[in-house]
């Protein structure tokens, strides 16, 4: 029997246009916006009172948009960049067009925009991608361009 290790893309796979729909998705839970704003010191009562939030336009506690932004990335690795990734270099463009609520799940799809070989890593090339979020309606709630380093396919012999 063959074995057969789960991995993330080499620079050579990432396919300018190509969009990796990223499922299961995630459904966001109080449990996961009180811990993950506790956990990063977020004090905002946007997400952690729930009377104060009540009162204000959305009439509900928001999820800590960083969980979103972690969450997208987080769920991009089994199919993007799990053991070929050799560090994130940069996110840009990061917007929050739409909510997110405890009760939504969160979809994500991730996009090839760019890549090239790097000028002073032989064997490494560094990619941009963008990763969507989009709730269950598919209303889109958070947009990001991440840049990343990643290796190149191994020649024969190595591993």
């Amino acid at each position: 029997m063959a074995d057969i290790v789960q991995r993330g893309l080499y620079f050579e796979e990432c396919e300018i246009g190509a969009r990796y729909l990223h499922r299961p998705g995630r459904t966001a839970t109080e449990a996961d916006n009180v811990l993950f704003s506790s956990l990063t010191m977020n004090t905002q009562a946007l997400h952690l009172d729930a009377a104060f939030a009540e009162q204000q336009p959305f009439g509900e506690r928001l999820m800590n948009s960083m969980w979103t932004l972690s969450t997208m990335v987080g769920a991009s690795v089994s199919q993007v960049t799990q053991g070929t990734l050799v560090a994130q270099l940069g996110l840009s463009d990061v917007a929050f067009p739409a909510p997110l609520f405890h009760g939504d799940t969160l979809y994500v799809e991730t996009e090839f925009i760019d890549k090239r070989l790097s000028d002073s890593r032989p064997g490494q090339g560094i990619v941009t991608m963008t990763h969507t979020g989009r709730n269950q309606r598919g209303e889109v709630v958070a947009t990001a361009t991440r840049v990343a380093l990643m290796w190149c396919r191994p020649t024969r012999g190595e591993s």
